[in-house]
């Protein structure tokens, strides 16, 4: 399509894409570096504890913050900025931060209270029990003030900056990447902590990156928090926020806690089979980086052109981020086929010969469902940015409840399969999550604006 082609639109796209990728990507290398340094350190049963632990507490996150509360709030805010609007942006970034920091602490209480109860559900066994308890008490401290940064960063991407966070995830990666390597392995004078020292490492990278986030959102953020409006309380702005944001974290809710109860049925097979599926998971959740940046860039954009009533444009920066987006997700998947040894090997020790060999057919098996997953992030992100968080959630729906869990089911219990089985059955849950959304972007579109489609 010629539209997306466009330099102009590609360069407006890049601008804001590429930052967010970035940051992305930094945040998720915080699990990742925590997984491959414990790997490294304590084998399958390490990576078995923090792998257990930091899937369960970042479904909570992604769930009630990242892709709920957070995305709401940039959704809003760029609508409204870009209608020029500036005080009803700062009105719900206010809103929306207020009530991002009420269901943030409850999140924490909850997984540092009930961590051992919430790790025997998961089925959580002996020494990996015991080790996930210790890590997840202390990183859902981290997570909390990892949700309040977030939502700092929704306003930030609202009015288009993403290089702010970018940079603020950059700093969170290097204090704990260094931390890690100090307090996991007892480097110099620092005592040998293990699993214990990934997760305090966590904990200050995050408080150093709040730390960040909220001296920025002070001094130098164009769209500014003012607590007047928490005083006042617009209840039909608070109404607005909240009826925007239900949908998107029900949405992710349906993925990430059917993703959930996948996991609890893997961790079942036992240690060795978890362990190549979670390093494959954290392998994965780099690779679809470039789709959240991409989606990200798609809620603005669309956002910001809706709300200056440019329908046109607003569906040709779908486009575009959809196809750039779709084609780096590709090399990533081109990249699974050719080095999956490789990429298992950088998150366990070399001995563990049988870890490796299963997690590389789940890696090979994964880069099937690289492009697929990317369509259903930018597009899922380009509804949003029209203010549609209903649509998403529904195909989300579809394809976990009645595709993805049923069939694991029958996979892991019935016909008994080995793991790398469960990542045939994502990689068809994908492809029709994928072509779904592509399908109803488009229909959605000409509904709504059906004298301004391209």
């Amino acid at each position: 399509m010629v539209y997306s082609f466009k330099k102009q639109t590609i360069h407006d796209v890049l601008n804001l894409a590429l930052p967010a990728v970035g940051e992305m990507t930094l945040y998720m290398m915080i699990w990742v570096l925590d997984t491959i340094m414990v790997g490294q350190y304590g084998g399958n049963i390490g990576v078995s504890s923090v792998g257990i632990s930091s899937e369960i507490l970042y479904t909570f996150v992604n769930i009630f913050i990242a892709v709920g509360i957070s995305i709401s709030i940039t959704s809003l805010v760029a609508r409204k900025f870009g209608a020029k609007k500036i005080t009803e942006a700062e009105e719900y970034a206010t809103l929306g931060l207020f009530i991002g920091t009420i269901v943030s602490f409850i999140i924490f209480l909850f997984c540092f209270i009930f961590s051992k109860n919430i790790l025997i559900i998961a089925g959580a066994k002996n020494e990996v029990i015991k080790l996930s308890n210790i890590y997840m008490k202390i990183a859902s401290i981290a997570i909390f003030f990892n949700m309040l940064t977030n939502l700092l960063n929704g306003i930030l991407r609202g009015y288009g900056n993403t290089k702010t966070p970018l940079f603020i995830s950059a700093i969170i990666n290097i204090v704990n990447l260094t931390l890690d390597y100090l307090l996991i392995f007892g480097i110099g004078f620092f005592p040998e902590l293990g699993v214990k020292g990934a997760a305090i490492a966590t904990l200050i990278a995050e408080i150093t990156g709040f730390i960040f986030a909220s001296s920025y959102m002070l001094k130098n953020s164009k769209i500014k928090i003012k607590f007047k409006y928490i005083k006042l309380l617009n209840k039909k702005r608070l109404l607005d926020l909240i009826k925007l944001s239900i949908p998107s974290s029900m949405q992710e809710g349906a993925f990430d806690i059917c993703k959930l109860i996948n996991t609890f049925m893997i961790m079942h097979i036992g240690s060795i089979s978890f362990a190549a599926n979670q390093i494959t998971t954290s392998i994965e959740s780099l690779s679809f980086m470039p789709g959240w940046g991409f989606a990200i860039a798609a809620t603005t954009l669309v956002g910001h052109k809706i709300g200056e009533k440019n329908y046109k444009k607003a569906q040709e920066y779908a486009h575009t981020c959809a196809f750039l987006g779709t084609s780096i997700m590709l090399l990533c998947g081109i990249m699974f086929l050719i080095f999956p040894n490789f990429l298992i090997s950088l998150f366990i020790q070399t001995t563990e010969k049988e870890v490796i060999k299963l997690g590389s057919l789940c890696v090979m098996i994964a880069s099937v469902e690289q492009p697929a997953m990317a369509l259903s992030m930018i597009y899922g992100g380009a509804l949003k940015g029209m203010g549609d968080t209903r649509t998403p959630f529904i195909i989300s729906v579809i394809s976990n409840w009645i595709i993805r869990l049923p069939l694991i089911y029958y996979v892991i219990y019935i016909a008994k399969l080995p793991v790398h089985y469960v990542w045939w059955v994502t990689a068809i849950q994908w492809g029709f999550d994928g072509l779904l959304m592509v399908k109803l972007f488009k229909i959605k579109f000409k509904r709504i604006y059906p004298n301004n489609t391209i």
